[in-house]
């Protein structure tokens, strides 16, 4: 089974990064911007797992 691409969660991941940039930048603007990090981990735990599901399925 082909895995398709999905934009619409690396767009996700992207809004994730972006707080955390902001935090190392010290703009004040996301004080908690490392909330951000776990949001990113999170979003990749579930295409990964979505990749080895398939991969299991599909007996590889």
């Amino acid at each position: 089974m082909r895995i398709n691409y999905r934009p619409d969660i690396d767009g996700l991941r992207a809004v994730a990064v972006i707080p955390v940039i902001l935090f190392h930048a010290d703009l004040l603007l996301f004080p908690g911007g490392y909330v951000g990090v776990d949001i990113f981990f999170v979003i990749s735990g579930y295409l990964i797992t979505s990749i080895l599901l398939n991969d299991i399925n599909a007996g590889r």
